[in-house]
């Protein structure tokens, strides 16, 4: 389904796919793309994009293309598309222990304040928009996507509230703010904390709101409410129960939690435990996609009523094309702050490789509402 074009270093033109209008054109600068992708699969080519060795017009496009015709294209050839075992391992060295978390967490996050500043929305949200109830630019779709989370919650006054995973600070302070609760945010990204206090403070908030550098595994007391924002995915899959079981733990009776969790189709489950993608080689280090039945399966054995409230894959699409606009009008700025060509390109692989995944439904994004009887 779809059309490729592959453009070689001679000139010549190789074409897949029907006769519909190409969704991509892949121009190969030399042959060293080639090795790269027998050598190291689909990392192997991704490197070759990054190094500046293949350009593609329709990075997006060229993606689900892949998606598409997944089954063909292994059964053609499986090792362009499959992991090497040096990656596979390197993956799992990545494991999120207390040390391999602040270590991951660190190497994606503590890129700076500056960085992220340039091309997110002004509350610095790095989640998934809800592009729902009239909303039409990602500043509206931000704040739908917190007035959603919110209200899964039940929010009343007085209500003492714990977020795992806090970010730059944006929801804890709406909670606060809007709802009249008292929070408290964990992270383990220095850069985050920073600007998460200096925020609370400058809004006046900051006897209401506390931050703090601390693992989920370490934190003590019990929560009316719990929230925890694309937060899942960097648990790793080891961790799992022992995250569902914090969660039940922190809670106190009849409390809620809702997690805002990215997962991935069951029917791609299997071949991605098994081979580390793009992503968690080069963007998010020891990360692991739960499918919707696992999120389920984990909430049950850890005690809790489990009710999906909304799912929103089309809105990541929506988000991450955005993303991807602003990055490349602020690539000058961003440049700036000592980011090489090599970087820009990993970022806009990483961008359209997600934004292909939601629109062709191989992943999906989603509001998950747990109640501790």
């Amino acid at each position: 389904m779809g059309s490729l074009s592959i453009v070689l270093p001679n000139g010549q033109r190789v074409r897949f796919g029907n006769e519909r209008p190409h969704d991509a054109v892949l121009t190969l600068k030399n042959y060293r793309v080639l090795r790269k992708a027998f050598r190291r699969g689909a990392l192997g080519f991704a490197e070759s994009y990054m190094d500046g060795d293949v350009d593609c017009s329709d990075l997006v496009g060229l993606f689900r293309f892949v998606l598409r015709n997944q089954a063909a294209l292994n059964d053609s050839g499986r090792s362009l598309f499959s992991a090497s075992v040096l990656d596979r391992i390197g993956h799992f060295q990545r494991r999120n222990t207390r040390q391999g978390s602040r270590r991951n967490i660190t190497e994606h996050y503590d890129l700076g304040n500056a960085f992220f500043e340039a091309w997110l929305d002004k509350d610095l949200l790095y989640s998934s928009a809800l592009y729902e109830d009239g909303a039409t630019t990602l500043e509206a779709a931000q704040k739908a996507k917190l007035r959603a989370i919110l209200d899964s919650l039940r929010l009343e006054p007085g209500m003492s509230m714990l977020e795992i995973g806090a970010g730059w600070g944006a929801l804890a302070l709406a909670a606060a703010r809007d709802h009249g609760v008292s929070v408290r945010g964990i992270t383990l990204s220095h850069e985050q904390l920073a600007h998460a206090r200096a925020r609370a403070q400058r809004e006046g908030l900051d006897e209401q709101v506390r931050f703090d550098l601390e693992d989920y595994r370490d934190v003590t007391g019990q929560y009316d409410r719990i929230v925890s924002v694309e937060m899942i995915e960097a648990v790793g899959e080891q961790n799992w129960p022992r995250y569902f079981r914090t969660l039940h733990d922190r809670l106190k009776p009849g409390g809620i939690a809702t997690l805002q969790a990215i997962t991935i189709g069951e029917e791609h489950f299997e071949t991605y435990q098994r081979q580390p993608d793009f992503i968690q080689r080069y963007i998010f280090p020891g990360g692991m996609l739960p499918t919707k039945s696992i999120l389920a399966e984990q909430a049950r054995a850890a005690g809790f009523r489990y009710e999906p409230v909304l799912a929103f894959g089309p809105s990541y699409a929506r988000t991450l094309a955005e993303w991807r606009v602003r990055f490349e009008a602020a690539w000058p700025e961003i440049e700036e702050l000592g980011f090489d060509e090599r970087f820009r390109r990993k970022w806009l692989y990483y961008l359209a490789y997600c934004e292909a995944g939601f629109l062709e439904g191989s992943i999906d994004v989603g509001l998950y509402r747990l109640i501790r009887d």
